[in-house]
């Protein structure tokens, strides 16, 4: 049996076929770089991490695309807020993003794009959808008219009243008279005083949210691409609405062949956010623990399962990576030869069963550790590491 993931849009878990043999395109959502990063958007970007690595070991070619949202709201208020010009701003918050995801050792996406960049791009695809009559201009600002297409709300699978409550908590107003249904939703942005602006043929003014990202897609990858993921409030409306302009624009279904969405990582009885401020920052973990041990926490955690941080795990997962260190140190050279244990292998097809992949890791650490390892093993142990993305330095 081959890989089987779950899929947001079906709702189950489903064998993993790409639309192109031996090849892969994902997109998964960046980050807004307003603030520094925490455990859980290391979570989900390690959760893809792994998908690619393991991707790649099935022998597929993968096309990875990851955005920064570097035009938005939150950035505007908060760079204003700090005195800093908003794309300075945004630019600093990137480079701390990046050193710290390099040092938990992740695969770069590539292309890694933003927002900005693909202003044109944006511009194209809001004229399609305007003159397909999917979109309305209301003095300046166009709006996606939601009841043009039927789909809408499969994917969260949400009724109307939830839709409309879950938007107003997500910074849209249902409420906005120049909107014909509650749920239509910003493509194009009227110019606002002392805001950033481009022009356009609705006159200036800055993108929505959700056609930043379709627009991305579009322009790196396609009109239709094999796995779109991120965190698992992005399901609606962000990826709802994704779905509903894209497949608008291109008349190609499905947008994405599979959604992939990683659950909260909680801290203190609430979903870990910038909002609350109940972080757990990455920085700061990285100044106490090592690379390894962050990334064992997370893995060792399933990315559809929800669970709740709590002070005393980073020390077992340091504890965990000591021992794997020191079984390291007792292997024989580290060559580039791969072979993974069966069990190993039918774990990660299953829906990427990390928890259960980093069970045997340890367990071959200890016979390595007991020196009743054959060669063999050693090679699977090893092999088992660089999958996971675990430094062997």
């Amino acid at each position: 049996m081959g890989l089987r993931l779950y899929n947001s849009l079906g709702k189950k878990i489903e064998e993993f076929r790409s639309i192109k043999d031996n090849e892969v395109s994902l997109y998964v959502c960046g980050i807004t770089p307003d603030a520094a990063i925490h455990l859980g958007h290391a979570f989900t970007y390690l959760t893809f991490d792994v998908l690619i690595r393991y991707l790649r070991f099935l022998g597929y070619r993968v096309n990875y695309l990851q955005n920064i949202t570097d035009i938005d709201d939150d950035i505007l208020v908060r760079s204003k807020k700090a005195g800093y010009d908003w794309k300075e701003f945004g630019d600093k918050w990137v480079g701390v993003f990046e050193k710290n995801m390099d040092a938990l050792g992740w695969i770069k996406p590539d292309p890694y794009v933003r927002a900005t960049g693909a202003i044109p791009t944006i511009i194209k695809i809001v004229e399609g959808l305007v003159d397909k009559g999917f979109c309305y201009n209301v003095d300046g600002t166009v709006y996606f008219d939601v009841e043009k297409f039927s789909k809408y709300g499969e994917l969260s699978g949400l009724s109307e009243k939830e839709m409309i409550n879950l938007s107003a908590e997500r910074g849209a107003n249902p409420n906005d008279p120049a909107k014909r249904n509650p749920l239509d939703f910003i493509v194009w942005q009227k110019a606002k005083e002392n805001e950033p602006t481009w022009d356009s043929p609705w006159g200036p003014g800055r993108p929505g949210w959700h056609i930043e990202c379709s627009s991305m897609i579009y322009e790196n990858l396609g009109s239709q691409i094999d796995v779109h993921g991120g965190g698992f409030d992005l399901i609606y409306p962000h990826h709802e609405s994704e779905i509903a302009q894209s497949e608008s624009y291109t008349g190609k279904s499905p947008f994405s062949r599979f959604f992939m969405h990683v659950v909260y990582l909680k801290f203190g009885g609430e979903k870990m956010s910038k909002s609350l401020g109940n972080l757990i920052m990455v920085e700061k973990l990285l100044e106490d623990y090592t690379a390894n041990a962050i990334r064992w926490l997370l893995l060792s955690h399933h990315y559809r399962t929800s669970w709740e941080y709590e002070d005393n795990f980073m020390k077992s997962a340091q504890d965990a990576a000591d021992l794997i260190d020191r079984a390291l140190s007792m292997c024989e050279k580290k060559d580039s030869e791969i072979n993974l244990p069966q069990e190993f292998v039918d774990a990660m097809n299953n829906d990427l069963d990390t928890p259960k992949a980093l069970e045997m890791i340890a367990l071959l650490a200890n016979k390595i550790i007991e020196d009743k390892a054959s060669r063999e093993e050693q090679i699977e142990f090893i092999s088992s590491l660089k999958l996971l993305g675990f430094s062997l330095n």
